[in-house]
C-alpha cells in the first residue's frame, strides 16, 4: 500500500503554478505537512465540496494546472461530481482520492470502499477516461507528470495505508485563507477589489 504524506509530497515537490485544493480532514493535514503554500485551498467544514470547488478554478483558470486532494469518504458523498466533471472534462484538473477504506475524522469506521465499492470504476462508468487505482508508490512520480501535463482530465485514486497520521493543522481561519489564496491567484489588488 502507499503511504499517503510520501504520495503527496511527491505529487506536490516542484508544483510551480500548481493550484491544490484538500478536501476537509486529512487531506488538509496532508497537504500542510508537504509544505503550506497560498496556492493552497484547505478545505474546512465543507465536506464534499473538494472535488466541485477544484472543477470551479480549472474552468477560471484554464492555464494553470489544478490539483484536488480528497478521501474516499469525502468522494462517496459527492460522487454526482464526478458526472458533472465529465460535463466539462476539464484538461488541467487531477483529482486524486486517498483511499484508506476509513473515515479518519470520526473514529475509523470502515467506508463502502472497504466493502468493495470502486471510486476509479464508479468514475470510469461516469466517463472518465483513465481513472485508476493506484497500489504502489512507484506509480506516485507518473501521475504526477500526468497531473502537471494538462492534457487530460486525470482521477486516481491511492490505495493509502489505513490509519492516521500526526495533525499538521494549517492557518484556520477560513477568511484569512481565502484573502490568501485569492491573492497568489489573481493578485492582491485584485483580491481585494
Amino acid at each position: 500500500m502507499i503511504e499517503r504524506r510520501s504520495a503527496v509530497a511527491t505529487i506536490l515537490s516542484d508544483r510551480k503554478k500548481l493550484i491544490v485544493v484538500a478536501g476537509l480532514g486529512s487531506p488538509v493535514y496532508d497537504v500542510n505537512a508537504a509544505g503550506d503554500h497560498p496556492l493552497n485551498f484547505y478545505n474546512w467544514g465543507a465536506m464534499g465540496s473538494a472535488t466541485m470547488l477544484g472543477l470551479g478554478l480549472s474552468l477560471a483558470r484554464p492555464d494553470r494546472p489544478v490539483v484536488v486532494f480528497t478521501g474516499d469518504g469525502e468522494m462517496l458523498m459527492g460522487l454526482g461530481s464526478l458526472a458533472t466533471l465529465v460535463q466539462h472534462k476539464p484538461k488541467n484538473l487531477g483529482i486524486v482520492v486517498l483511499d484508506n477504506e476509513q473515515y479518519a475524522e470520526t473514529g475509523m469506521q470502515a467506508t463502502a470502499t472497504g466493502f468493495g465499492t470502486d471510486l476509479a470504476a464508479v468514475a470510469a462508468a461516469c466517463g472518465i477516461e483513465g481513472a485508476r487505482t493506484i497500489r504502489r508508490q512507484a506509480e506516485i512520480s507518473g501521475l504526477r507528470a500526468e497531473i502537471l501535463s494538462t492534457t487530460r482530465l486525470t482521477f486516481a485514486v491511492l490505495k493509502i495505508s489505513p490509519g492516521d497520521q500526526p495533525r499538521t493543522v494549517p492557518l484556520r481561519d477560513g477568511a484569512a485563507n481565502t484573502y490568501r489564496f485569492r491573492s497568489a491567484l489573481l493578485g492582491q489588488a485584485q483580491a481585494e477589489a
